[in-house]
C-alpha cells in the first residue's frame, strides 16, 4: 500500500503507526531523503524512527551526484522484491508523486548522455525554457516549466534523440495498475491539510531551524549537485548562512517555497484516481483508525 500526499501533512507520523499496526516496512518515495546529510530539511525520518520501524529508499547517493528517477527505481523495484521474497509488507510513502509512479507503475526512462548534461546544465535557467520550448511549444501542457531540473532533463532527452514531453507517455492509466504483490489493486491513501497547512510548514520549519537547519546547510555549502541544490529550505538558506540574505528574508523565501511544493503536489495527487484521501483532522491516532477502517476493508491486511 502507499501513504501520499503534501509536505508538512503528517505522512511520516501516520506511516509510522500503520507500520507498528501491521508489523510492516517503510520505502521513501522522497525526491531528496536518497541524499546522506541532508537530514533535517528534508524530515528525514530520524534515527530513533528507523530503529522503530526498518526504512528503505533512504541516503542512496551523496548530494554531489544527480540520484536520477531511474535508479531510484531500480533501488525501490530491489526493495519491493526483497520484501516480497520474505514476505513482508511495505508501505510506499512520501509527497514526491513521479517517485511513487516509478515504483507503482510501469513508467520507462529515456536514457540520458553525460555530455549532453554537462551542456544543458551550463545553460541559463531561461536559455534552458526557450530552447524547450522551441523544439517543443507544447511542453508546457506536460511538463513544469518553472522548475529547472525537469526542463533540463527534458531537454537533455530532446537532445539526445529521445521524445519530448507533449510526444512521451510515461504514464500508464493509473486503474491499470497492479501492486508489487502480483494482481491486487494498489491502495493509496492521501493526505491534505487543507487550509491548516500553512501553519503546520511554518511551525516546522521553525522546528527544523531550532534542530540545526542551518548548520546542516552550510556544512553543505558547496557540496550539492544540481538536483540537491534544487532543495526547498536549502536553496533559500545557502545565501543566509553565505552571509548574502538576512535570516528573515530566507526563512520567508523557504516557506513560501514550501507552500508553492504542496500546490504542486496537491495538483499532481488529485489527478490520480487510485488515491482515497483521508479526512485530516491533525490527529495521527484518529487518521490511523480512519486508515485501517480503509486498509482492512479494501485489502487482506489485517492487524
Amino acid at each position: 500500500m502507499a501513504l501520499l500526499g503534501l509536505t508538512a501533512s503528517g505522512k511520516s507520523d501516520l506511516a509510522l503507526c500503520l507500520a507498528e499496526v501491521y508489523r510492516a516496512e517503510i520505502a521513501s518515495v522522497d525526491s531528496m531523503q536518497v541524499y546522506r546529510g541532508m537530514d533535517i530539511g528534508t524530515a528525514k525520518p530520524t534515527p530513533a524512527d528507523q530503529a522503530r520501524i526498518p526504512h528503505h529508499l533512504l541516503d542512496l547517493a551523496s548530494p554531489e551526484t544527480d540520484f536520477a528517477v531511474a535508479e531510484f527505481q531500480a533501488a525501490g523495484r530491489r526493495v519491493m522484491a526483497e520484501a516480497q521474497r520474505r514476505g513482508t509488507r511495505l508501505i510506499l510513502a512520501g509527497g514526491s508523486g513521479l517517485y511513487f509512479r516509478a515504483l507503482a507503475d510501469p513508467l520507462e526512462f529515456p536514457p540520458g548522455d553525460p555530455e549532453v548534461r554537462r551542456r544543458v546544465d551550463r545553460l541559463p535557467d531561461a536559455r534552458a525554457r526557450a530552447e524547450l520550448l522551441a523544439a517543443d511549444p507544447e511542453a508546457p501542457r506536460h511538463l513544469d516549466m518553472a522548475n529547472p531540473r525537469r526542463v533540463r532533463r527534458a531537454l537533455e532527452v530532446v537532445k539526445t534523440g529521445g521524445p519530448p514531453p507533449s510526444r512521451r507517455s510515461l504514464l500508464k492509466s493509473a486503474r491499470q495498475v497492479r501492486d508489487y504483490r502480483g494482481g491486487a489493486p494498489l491502495l493509496a491513501l492521501g493526505l491534505d491539510p487543507g487550509p491548516a497547512l500553512a501553519g503546520r510548514a511554518e511551525s516546522r520549519l521553525e522546528r527544523m531551524l531550532q534542530a540545526g537547519l542551518l548548520e546542516e546547510v552550510a556544512g553543505l555549502d558547496g557540496k550539492m549537485g544540481r538536483n540537491a541544490s534544487q532543495a526547498v529550505g536549502y536553496k533559500q538558506l545557502l545565501p543566509v548562512v553565505r552571509g548574502e540574505t538576512p535570516l528573515r528574508e530566507g526563512r520567508r523565501r523557504a516557506l513560501s517555497a514550501t507552500m508553492r511544493l504542496a500546490r504542486r503536489q496537491r495538483t499532481f495527487f488529485r489527478r490520480d484516481p487510485r488515491i482515497r484521501w483521508l479526512p485530516w483532522d491533525g490527529d495521527v491516532g484518529g487518521m490511523c483508525r480512519s486508515a485501517r477502517r480503509l486498509i482492512e476493508t479494501e485489502t487482506q491486511w489485517t492487524s
